[in-house]
């Protein structure tokens, strides 16, 4: 028997967890955009949250320090809960930008926000517990699987800019073990109001007390900060800590400097949380090994000590954002003014907008009806040639008809040609 007719007759059994693991939508659709580029196809690609480095490039002095460190010879292992001088700077930074006060054993680095939030999961969460979030939210539902818990989703309205409020949480806090909350939020690029976080953290604070009378497990807090330097205009980034001291000892927090210096391929992230959680989350990331690289984080140490330098660069690196931005809100706006159903909430942070097809049920030229939001999302793709993430791949119904629009591979002059190309489109249905 040959070895291909063996492999063909053999049934490889995997795991449960691998068997039943759900892939990523968004993955799904940059394959089928992926695919009409190489065509040789225009499409304008708003599905990547990612920045393309030759339009945003990461400071020029974290990349030589990046290059310095190599040169130093800075490649064997970083220590566990990440380098000294990295905390240090962390710390730094959290204290002087952030309203935020750790100490360096409450700070363990991690290569980037997704170990981060997988070492916050096992950490904190038994199977079969119960873990609270808001949808649309980036991959919760993802590292609730991967911990065999309860996922409870909680769907936000466009009237609150799809962010949750104490009220929504306040049916699941006393069987919660977790909630999971992003500000500002992948995908929406909107922002907590600060009295709605206050609320949701006294509802955290007063079940934490029955549960310290009853000696049970804490309700936890996972905060995802990773966009909180990404603000514009008078919109202000709030953290349950500074609001509520109290919450110090509930929340673990994920942050980093992937967004903020758009060093997305750079993998330097960072939790801070109660000391005795990070040591565990240190534990458990050293049998992963999902350290950041040594040398990324001595230069990342280096550059965070010269706060005037990450000043400079945030002010450019946010116009920069906000230009893109605002550009297309204006243009969603004019369309919408036009008379076409389509609609847009004003940005707030992050490299999001929030963008709003309303087409289902509308009529092609060749007859057919664009029945679903998957008929809408490739309308719009095959006939603006305008790539966009719905919301459904976050969490959301399958019928809502709001998108994430993502500009970090955005050139600006290229705003007129996709609002054009959109205005066609949208003529063309009946």
């Amino acid at each position: 028997m040959s070895a291909n007719t063996m492999e063909k007759n053999i049934d490889l059994k995997v795991s449960k967890l691998a068997q039943n693991i759900i892939g990523s939508e968004i993955i799904k659709l940059a394959a089928e955009v992926n695919e009409k580029i190489k065509q040789g196809e225009k499409v304008y690609n708003f599905t990547i949250g990612d920045f393309n480095p030759k339009l945003f490039p990461i400071p020029a002095e974290l990349k030589a320090a990046i290059i310095a460190a190599y040169e130093d010879d800075q490649t064997n292992y970083p220590a566990a809960d990440g380098m000294l001088e990295l905390r240090q700077s962390v710390a730094k930074l959290l204290k002087e930008r952030g309203d935020l006060d750790y100490k360096t054993d409450e700070i363990v680095i991690a290569g980037g926000a997704r170990p981060v939030i997988y070492a916050i999961f096992k950490a904190l969460v038994d199977e079969g517990d119960t873990v609270v979030f808001p949808v649309p939210s980036w991959n919760n539902n993802h590292y609730t699987y991967l911990n065999n818990a309860k996922p409870v989703l909680i769907e936000t309205t466009p009237e609150n800019k799809f962010m949750p409020t104490a009220a929504d949480f306040k049916p699941y806090v006393g069987v919660a073990n977790l909630f999971a909350l992003c500000s500002p939020l992948n995908p929406t690029g909107t922002t907590f109001r600060k009295k709605d976080l206050e609320e949701i953290c006294d509802m955290i604070l007063v079940e934490n007390d029955k549960r310290l009378a009853e000696n049970k497990k804490p309700l936890y807090l996972m905060y995802d900060q990773i966009y909180w330097e990404l603000t514009f205009g008078e919109t202000k980034h709030y953290n349950p800590v500074s609001l509520r001291p109290a919450m110090k000892n509930y929340t673990v927090f994920v942050d980093g400097i992937s967004k903020s210096l758009s060093a997305t391929g750079v993998r330097v992230g960072w939790s801070m949380g109660p000391k005795k959680i990070i040591e565990k989350m240190k534990s458990i990331l050293t049998h992963v090994g999902a350290w950041a690289p040594k040398a990324e984080q001595m230069a990342t140490a280096v550059y965070l000590n010269d706060l005037k330098n990450y000043e400079v660069f945030l002010s450019d690196i946010k116009s920069k954002i906000n230009d893109r931005l605002v550009g297309i809100y204006k243009g969603f706006q004019s369309l919408k003014a036009e008379g076409f159903k389509v609609d847009a909430i004003a940005p707030e942070a992050a490299i999001y907008l929030t963008v709003q097809f309303a087409l289902h049920g509308q009529t092609k030229a060749d007859g057919t009806v664009l029945k679903t939001t998957q008929d809408v999302t490739k309308y719009i793709l095959d006939e603006a040639k305008v790539a966009l993430v719905p919301f459904y791949a976050f969490g959301a119904s399958d019928d809502s008809n709001w998108y994430r629009l993502s500009v970090g591979t955005c050139k600006v002059e290229e705003i007129e040609a996709v609002i054009e190309s959109l205005r066609s489109a949208l003529k063309k249905l009946k």
